[in-house]
């Protein structure tokens, strides 16, 4: 069966390629990047996998769900060339977080695929991709027949540069920056430092470069990503070249001084502050969140539980005590701040008494925003062997049980809003977002379909929907209170 043909093969101007990113947005930044390198290398980046020589599945593995939901799309892919494109050769590559986590187990559980790189592979993604074209033999069969080739490194080290090339693929008034990579905690529950490798910061001007490049491209939303931002910076601080030069001795001060700088620079933009630990918040990062105005006031800090004895299995560093000041000190410090979360019921050992305790503690502090996941028992880390685990069932039960309590509280939030004048960044005709909604993650704010997209627009909430609002354009409001005011 023939492939393709030695003159596509040698040019890469000819090679088309489709790219399926699964996953969180750090995953997506990572899309982004070989979309960049393919472009730079001359291919062509199309959306739709039919016509496509090469298909790039970039794969996520974070929990069970998140595995079988890759495998999935790689089996479908699979299917989808056999039905249609067999005869061009069509070459599968499967990326990210699974092939870096199953590099031995996968070319045997997946013979389908030609070729698995791991998180340390994006930037060469185009010299491997003529490698693999290059190669004799059916699609799916590796190489001259012998299995799919492997170019997965053990262990991961990358981390992008502000010049590193890139393609976003988010709407053109919002990106992601990835100021570090990797995790330095030890939670028994994860599986992301086995994967993504130690935490390995960015310098300040690396990502302030690329920041000022977002905004002059006309991004209006800068959201901050790592595994950690609040360790931002921490882990360089024994690389000075002076010992003895003092630091701040307040935790978090590389990421202040990030944030200062940030919100320095020219233009109208929020910045959003995704996924920050409890244990690296400090006084001063509160102060700098309520003296930055570009910071959104909202803030993403995964807590996992409240219940002494889970934060202790769970090794999250932070105490239930600790964790329900530093939510009093973080609202006291930064007035009108949207608190988002997300906790892990039916984690082992976990108990009735433990979920009514997170339910007390949910109910008191309202998060305006707050996610549940169910324990994934994830082969490689340490709860996985505790005992004590609990039945899928019983983890059902639980979540539905926490989740009930916040809808609650969020039509109560929701309501809270109605008669308020506020910035929103409309999205798309009729859909904005509110300075307490991330992007794929929180409520919307429905409004008029005449706002200018990928812009702000002042609007006046006028009713809400449990997780939803909507409203007018400043100046604007419902017939029905104008009926109400004239009646008073």
């Amino acid at each position: 069966m023939p492939g393709l043909p030695a003159r596509r093969a040698h040019d890469p101007a000819m090679i088309k390629v489709s790219l399926i990113s699964l996953g969180c947005a750090k995953n997506l930044v990572d899309s982004e990047i070989m979309v960049g390198h393919l472009r730079q290398a001359g291919m062509q980046v199309i959306p739709d996998a039919e016509n496509a020589d090469v298909v790039i599945v970039n794969t996520c593995s974070f929990i069970d769900s998140s595995k079988e939901e890759s495998i999935g799309h790689v089996l479908r892919a699979h299917e989808d060339r056999g039905l249609r494109r067999r005869r061009s050769g069509q070459k599968l590559i499967v990326a990210g977080c699974m092939s870096q986590r199953f590099a031995k187990e996968l070319p045997g559980e997946l013979p389908e695929v030609d070729a698995f790189i791991g998180l340390d592979q994006v930037t060469r993604i185009a010299p491997i991709i003529e490698q693999v074209l290059a190669r004799s033999g059916k699609a799916g069969a590796g190489a001259e027949g012998g299995g799919p080739a492997t170019f997965v490194t053990p262990r991961s080290t990358y981390i992008p540069d502000y010049d590193t090339p890139r393609f976003r693929l988010t709407p053109r008034h919002t990106a992601y920056v990835k100021i570090a990579e990797g995790c330095n905690h030890p939670c028994t529950f994860c599986i992301i430092p086995q994967i993504r490798g130690r935490h390995r910061s960015r310098t300040v001007e690396s990502v302030v470069a690329e920041a000022r490049q977002l905004v002059s491209e006309g991004v209006r939303e800068l959201n901050l990503i790592s595994q950690d931002t609040t360790f931002f910076g921490m882990d360089t601080w024994d690389q000075r070249p002076n010992p003895r030069t003092p630091v701040d001795s307040s935790r978090g001060a590389a990421l202040t001084t990030l944030l200062r700088q940030l919100n320095s620079i020219p233009g109208d933009f929020w910045i959003r502050l995704l996924y920050t630990h409890p244990a690296h918040w400090s006084d001063e990062l509160i102060r700098t969140i309520a003296e930055c105005r570009k910071v959104a006031r909202y803030v993403d800090m995964p807590l996992q539980h409240i219940s002494e004895r889970m934060l202790c299995a769970m090794q999250r560093e932070t105490g239930g005590d600790y964790i329900r000041d530093l939510v009093r000190r973080i609202r006291s410090g930064i007035p009108g701040i949207a608190l988002r979360t997300t906790f892990i019921v039916g984690f082992p050992g976990e108990t009735e008494a433990d979920v009514d305790e997170l339910c007390s503690f949910v109910r008191e502090t309202k998060f305006e925003r707050l996610g549940v996941f169910r324990y994934s028992q994830e082969d490689g880390t340490r709860a996985a062997r505790m005992a004590g685990q609990v039945s899928a069932g019983e983890k059902d039960r639980r979540w539905r049980r926490v989740m009930a309590l916040q809808r609650e509280i969020a039509a109560e939030v929701s309501a809270r809003s109605v008669g308020r004048l506020c910035k929103v960044l409309v999205e798309e005709p009729g859909v904005a977002r509110g300075e307490a909604d991330a992007p794929d993650i929180d409520g919307r704010v429905y409004v008029s379909r005449e706002l200018p997209v990928g812009e702000f627009a002042k609007v006046t909430i006028t009713r809400s929907r449990e997780y939803d609002l909507l409203a007018l354009p400043e100046g604007e409001e419902p017939a029905e209170w104008k009926t109400a005011r004239m009646a008073s």
